[in-house]
């Protein structure tokens, strides 16, 4: 399978605090989809680790797509889930899923990482021959 591209990010969990603590639900439902938010609020202690993983990931994603945030792309166009087995995985919408069928992404490899001040992820798109 080819690569296509390859995105990393990090984050500070305090920024991810902060700005839901300066804007609350709005903040959540424009950043995280529903989904996103359920696996977040399963554990308060880490919640915003969670949270702060998942907002790396996306940024890791667009690293891959090459846009960054600009052309009609909203941050739940791109959801973070896991398979039972606690694997992370992205799922794609609206614009960012035009723009992955573009390039020819076929398949997504996600890792996040975290800790208590900051969260990590990568992300690969790779196309299927």
């Amino acid at each position: 399978m080819p690569l296509i591209g390859h995105g990393i990010d990090i984050v500070e969990i305090a920024r991810i605090r902060h700005l839901f603590e300066e804007h609350g639900q709005r903040f959540m439902d424009r950043v995280f989809t529903p989904i996103e938010q359920a696996y977040a609020n399963r554990s308060i202690k880490r919640r915003f680790e969670h949270l702060a993983g998942r907002f790396a990931a996306k940024e890791a994603v667009l690293k891959v797509l090459g846009t960054g945030w600009r052309g009609g792309i909203a941050w739940t166009d791109i959801e973070i889930r896991n398979e039972t087995s606690g694997q992370p995985v992205v799922n794609l919408t609206g614009e960012c899923a035009r723009i992955a069928e573009t390039l020819g992404i076929a398949r997504w490899l996600v890792s996040i990482s975290h800790i208590e001040t900051h969260a990590t992820a990568s992300a690969i798109g790779m196309t299927v021959i």
